[in-house]
């Protein structure tokens, strides 16, 4: 068991956001249909919400790579960003929690209905749900368009399990991840949670991934 004190480099795996990258089931259908419509939408607001490493943010690459625009965090919302976001007709905030000032927040909402543009909204809650603080902004929230990406049925988890796997150049038994399939939990970061602790103690033992260690990790 010696081998398992050894160091490990904190590698971070490429990850793909390419169009064909994307695996569409039931689970993200509708996400996926509305950005594939643009600029067809009934209204120019779209909250996409979903759990971490439900691939909101696949889909927002998805789009910058068909259309031009701009991706931001709400970490980077502040007084000077609004200069940037008038040269685009195109706003996506990724990874959305709240954590912005509301009132900037709400002239986000207003400049995209004074100029015509279009905003994308990734979070983890509709932002509709959100209890904000500034009334205004509630009612903006709810006047949007939303689109859940739900739990992930088999054939998510399977593409999920593999292009995760693919992603850190590992191969592994399209058997392994139907057993994998079978016994965890249908929650996308308990999947990326898993990988990442399957590609750990496999680089530890120094062993390939087999069914042994997957069922340690399970």
């Amino acid at each position: 068991m010696r081998d398992l004190n050894q160091q490990l480099f904190n590698f971070k795996s490429n990850k793909s956001f390419k169009y064909n990258d994307y695996y569409v089931s039931k689970s993200n259908y509708y996400a996926f249909q509305l950005i594939e419509k643009w600029p067809k939408w009934e209204k120019n607001i779209l909250n996409i919400s979903g759990e971490k490493f439900s691939g909101k943010t696949h889909l927002a690459n998805i789009f910058l790579s068909k259309n031009k625009g701009f991706k931001i965090s709400d970490n980077e919302i502040d007084e000077n960003i609004f200069k940037k976001l008038k040269l685009y007709e195109n706003i996506i905030i990724d990874d959305y929690n709240n954590k912005c000032d509301e009132k900037l927040m709400y002239s986000i909402f207003n400049l995209v209905d004074q100029d015509n543009k279009y905003l994308i909204i990734n979070s983890v809650s509709p932002i509709n749900e959100i209890n904000f603080d500034l009334n205004d902004l509630k009612s903006r929230a709810k006047n949007c368009l939303f689109a859940k990406i739900d739990n992930p049925d088999d054939e998510l988890m399977f593409a999920i399990i593999l292009k995760s796997f693919s992603d850190r150049q590992i191969q592994i038994d399209k058997k392994l991840i139907d057993f994998i399939i079978k016994r965890i939990d249908r929650s996308y970061g308990k999947i990326a949670h898993f990988i990442y602790k399957v590609d750990e103690l496999s680089l530890k033992k120094k062993k390939a991934i087999d069914l042994k260690i997957i069922k340690e990790i399970l």
